[in-house]
């Protein structure tokens, strides 16, 4: 199942945390970054899948040295659609992170000082996205959405722009 089949899932499923809502603030967020940096939204969307391209194989390691239970702690701790730092530097090492900015600058031609401005806000969104497959009646136990997302074939290919487009259509058919 594509990653957007499990986070439309998880919105119709009352059991786990995903929301139209969620979803909606999410979206709002990617505009507002769009509106403050002058930048289309796509692009932000495209910043985010390669965000998402990094932030899989670091929440994969940070299950294989800490486990599933912690990677939820993680995901539920640090999701959402403010600004955290601390997110950014406990997920990714300094030349990981050179790496993003340096990818993200190459793809999108935007400047390498407002990606790493970005990037606070960008991280807990991709977390927020991982976070709709939350159980609600058990916030540290499985996560359709998570598991997803972790448990892909590796082809590199991270569709959290393409489940963003597709729930964007969702949210307003």
């Amino acid at each position: 199942m594509s990653l957007f089949n499990q986070i439309l899932s998880a919105i119709e499923n009352p059991d786990q945390q995903g929301s139209p809502s969620q979803l909606g603030n999410i979206f709002n967020t990617v505009q507002q970054l769009s509106n403050n940096n002058n930048v289309d939204p796509s692009t932000i969307q495209s910043v985010l899948s390669i965000v998402g391209k990094y932030a899989r194989p670091a929440l994969q390691q940070k299950r294989e040295t800490e486990g599933m239970q912690e990677t939820q702690s993680f995901v539920n701790q640090f999701s959402g659609t403010q600004p955290s730092s601390q997110a950014v530097n406990l997920l990714f090492s300094a030349p990981q992170l050179q790496q993003i900015i340096q990818e993200i600058e190459q793809r999108t031609g935007l400047d390498a000082g407002m990606i790493q401005a970005m990037l606070p806000t960008l991280v807990p969104l991709v977390l927020n996205f991982l976070q709709t497959g939350t159980d609600t009646h058990n916030p540290q136990g499985s996560n359709s959405v998570l598991n997803a997302f972790l448990d892909t074939d590796g082809d590199g290919d991270v569709d959290i722009a393409d489940a963003m487009q597709m729930a964007s259509r969702y949210m307003n058919p």
